[in-house]
C-alpha cells in the first residue's frame, strides 16, 4: 500500500471510528510510516554497504603494505649499513646511496599517484 493510500485509510478510519480513536489512528499511521522509512533506509544501506566494505578492506591492505615496506626497508638499510661499515669502505659513501635508494622507493610507493 502506498503512502497516499495509507493516509486515506487512516483518515477514513478516523472518520468511521470518531474522534475518541483519533490518537490510536494517528499512532498506527505514524508507526506504518516509520516502518516504511526504515525499509527504505535499509535498502539504501544494503546498496551502499558492500562498496564501503570493499574500500575499507582495500585501505587496510594498502596500510599493511606500507607498514611492511617501511619495516623491510629499515631492516635492509640497517643490515646494509652495518655490513658496509664492517666489511666495505665506509668512506666512499656507498651506504648513503643505499639509504637514498630506500627513501626513493618508499616515497614512490606512498605517493598519491600509486594509490
Amino acid at each position: 500500500m502506498s503512502t497516499g493510500d495509507e493516509l486515506r485509510a487512516a483518515v477514513g478510519a478516523r472518520r468511521d471510528l470518531g474522534p475518541e480513536f483519533e490518537d490510536a489512528v494517528v499512532e498506527s499511521f505514524l508507526d506504518k510510516m516509520g516502518q516504511e522509512v526504515d525499509r527504505r533506509v535499509d535498502e539504501r544501506l544494503a546498496a551502499v554497504t558492500p562498496k564501503a566494505k570493499d574500500l575499507d578492506r582495500h585501505d587496510r591492505t594498502r596500510d599493511a603494505q606500507r607498514l611492511a615496506l617501511a619495516i623491510v626497508s629499515l631492516a635492509l638499510g640497517t643490515v646494509a649499513t652495518v655490513l658496509l661499515t664492517l666489511f666495505g669502505d665506509a668512506s666512499n659513501g656507498t651506504f648513503v646511496a643505499v639509504w637514498i635508494g630506500i627513501v626513493v622507493v618508499n616515497v614512490v610507493f606512498n605517493s598519491p599517484r600509486s594509490r
